[in-house]
């Protein structure tokens, strides 16, 4: 199994990196965790085919996490020309934000006539749900985006990958993170604490509970980017745009 980190930075382009996603590519299925803005450009710069995506995962409804998804509908109708559904996971709600948020950008683009189905599941708070031999665990966590925000665990291939999305600390992240393979964790700040984003020193005085075998820290905004040289690589590994980690 391969993770791709298709974009790794924040809201607003901190160190010209590309919104948040990641590609996991298994033997069971090929699927994005979160569809930020930029991942079509990411996809394409990677030479990632939006055609191999069989499901894409969304933590939170917020547009560098999520505003990607009119373009890989567009792409599928007019570039790629999908024939085979697109599943799209996420918080309550996904399906009609998509659609203001699609509508907003290309009128009728959601109404007129395709080539493929496209499907929207809701999560619901930890029950477990399996698509394509990819079993994903929500927990909600901290971050206001006008639906439930979740952390994601995922099972593929005796594999699991966690991924907080954007939250502030919170019990539930110990649960998500156990020994899992790789934990990506957002990593906003380096020492100043916010309700809904986490930290470096937060992140690292929980090392030891956390429990996960490989830490990736992703979504760094400028003072944590100036802060990378004080990172214990030791523990964590430094997400880049176009990485992969071996699983």
């Amino acid at each position: 199994m391969q993770l791709t980190v298709i974009g790794c930075g924040d809201a607003f382009g901190a160190g010209s990196r590309l919104q948040t996603s990641f590609c996991v590519r298994s033997s069971a299925s090929t699927f994005l965790i979160d569809c930020g803005a930029t991942s079509l450009i990411g996809m394409h710069r990677l030479g990632i085919s939006p055609n191999d995506i069989d499901t894409v995962f969304i933590s939170h409804l917020h547009g560098d996490h999520f505003g990607g998804l009119p373009w890989l509908l567009i792409d599928a109708k007019y570039v790629s020309k999908r024939t085979h559904p697109l599943v799209v996971a996420g918080p309550k709600g996904i399906e009609a934000r998509f659609v203001a948020l699609a509508e907003a950008l290309y009128p009728n683009a959601t109404t007129a006539e395709r080539g493929f189905d496209l499907v929207f599941v809701e999560y619901e708070e930890q029950t477990h749900l399996e698509f394509g031999g990819v079993v994903v665990n929500p927990f909600e966590v901290h971050h206001p985006s006008g639906a439930p925000p979740y952390a994601l665990r995922f099972k593929v291939d005796d594999r699991v990958v966690a991924f907080t999305g954007d939250t502030g600390w919170v019990e539930a992240l110990y649960a998500v993170a156990r020994d899992a393979d790789l934990f990506i964790s957002e990593c906003f700040q380096y020492d100043v604490t916010f309700p809904i984003h986490l930290d470096y020193r937060t992140i690292d005085a929980n090392y030891e509970k956390l429990g996960a075998k490989q830490i990736l820290l992703t979504h760094m905004g400028e003072d944590m980017l100036a802060k990378i040289a004080e990172v214990d690589t030791s523990r964590y590994m430094i997400a880049e745009d176009g990485m992969t980690i071996d699983l």
